[in-house]
């Protein structure tokens, strides 16, 4: 399923429903479906970001605080 997925894929999905959906001539009910698709990768890029970001934040603060322990 897309829990699965890594940042790269789920973007690039994302793109794709984007795209499906601006292209038009789908049902209210595919249009329905692919809208909740898209706002579920969404939140699973959304998801991998934070855990970046709080991967950055971790590092960066191991590294002031090595730089502090040497002054």
């Amino acid at each position: 399923m897309t829990e699965e997925l890594g940042y790269e894929q789920a973007r690039d999905q994302l793109i794709e429903v984007v795209r499906e959906l601006e292209a038009g001539g789908l049902s209210l009910e595919q249009s329905l479906t692919l809208w909740e698709k898209g706002e579920h990768l969404a939140k699973l890029c959304e998801r991998h970001l934070e855990g970046a970001r709080e991967r950055i934040e971790d590092a960066l603060k191991s590294v002031e605080d090595g730089n502090n322990d040497e002054g």
